[in-house]
């Protein structure tokens, strides 16, 4: 007998409409191997988060209840629902690939990197991305340090290809730690006095279970993909319609290493640099393509 907390009820406003998909129970696959519960309201609020059309929306959440089964994974969801979107509207599905682009700022973490630098300078922050920096006991490297006003944020990010990996405890343990022996050397240094100081985990996947506990217990600030809860990363980005050049659809996969190569990590920055462009040897077609997507990505 099933377990009532793994099941639930598919149900539309209207009780008259879909009966047969309302009766069903449908257990979807994560990435991590985990099951849940499918919610067709989150499916329906990422589709607006990306800007499609109410029109746009029924298709696809009509089409997804039309064919979705138990066992089938969040992958596939997506890419059905992604697949209708792109026929639909382009420049919302770009914005619903969001996720497959952030795996994409691989194959090293560098990349991702320079990218959370970028959401930091966006908010306003001085950055430096990469830097040794020298602790009281021992010298560190930092992936990104952001300065604003009177507030400097130390941040560690993780970077893995692995969609259903999960950040352990052992690594906000082991940047507590650096952070610490960083600040304790800064506090006394007058080139930071009145600098207040905090330390950060960021990773492009989710935190386990330990991890938030002790991030949340040592004042360790964590953001990851959906963590905090409608602050994670994801919001962060669409918040800031700062989004990685790696979305975009016209560059092949080869172009866009090279942009990011020469540190252009989102779509803003190649929309100021677009001169950069000039040694791929576009087709006027396929620029006037590109700068359409830079300009309904951008905002």
């Amino acid at each position: 007998m099933n377990n009532p907390k793994q099941c639930v009820n598919i149900n539309n406003k209207d009780s008259k409409e879909s009966n047969s998909f309302n009766s069903k129970l449908i257990l979807v696959k994560k990435a991590s191997g985990d099951e849940e519960p499918f919610e067709i309201d989150k499916l329906e609020r990422s589709l607006q988060n990306a800007g499609a059309s109410t029109f746009a929306i029924e298709k696809i959440l009509l089409n997804i209840k039309e064919w979705i089964f138990t066992g089938v994974t969040t992958k596939q969801i997506y890419s059905r629902a992604f697949s209708v979107l792109r026929r639909e509207e382009s420049s919302s599905a770009m914005r619903y690939r969001l996720k497959k682009a952030i795996m994409e700022l691989g194959p090293t973490g560098y990349p991702f990197e320079q990218f959370i630098g970028q959401l930091f300078k966006k908010q306003g922050f001085d950055i430096e991305v990469g830097v040794v920096v020298d602790g009281v006991c021992v010298t560190h490297e930092m992936d990104v340090i952001a300065t604003h006003k009177n507030t400097q944020h130390l941040v560690e990010c993780k970077y893995h290809k692995d969609q259903g990996k999960h950040v352990s405890v052992q690594v906000p343990l082991y940047v507590r730690s650096r952070v610490n022996d960083i600040i304790d050397k800064r506090k006394n240094m007058p080139e930071y006095k009145g600098l207040s100081f905090t330390g950060w985990v960021v990773t492009n996947t989710r935190f386990s279970d330990d991890s938030i506990q002790y991030g949340i217990g040592s004042g360790l600030n964590l953001l990851a993909w959906d963590y905090p809860r409608n602050k994670g990363l994801k919001e962060t980005i669409e918040e800031l319609h700062l989004y990685p050049v790696t979305i975009l659809h016209t560059l092949t996969k080869k172009q866009k290493q090279e942009l990011m190569g020469q540190s252009i990590l989102t779509c803003l920055q190649l929309k100021e640099n677009s001169h950069l462009l000039d040694s791929f040897g576009l087709s006027l077609k396929k620029q006037k393509a590109l700068q359409n997507e830079l300009k309904h990505i951008c905002g």
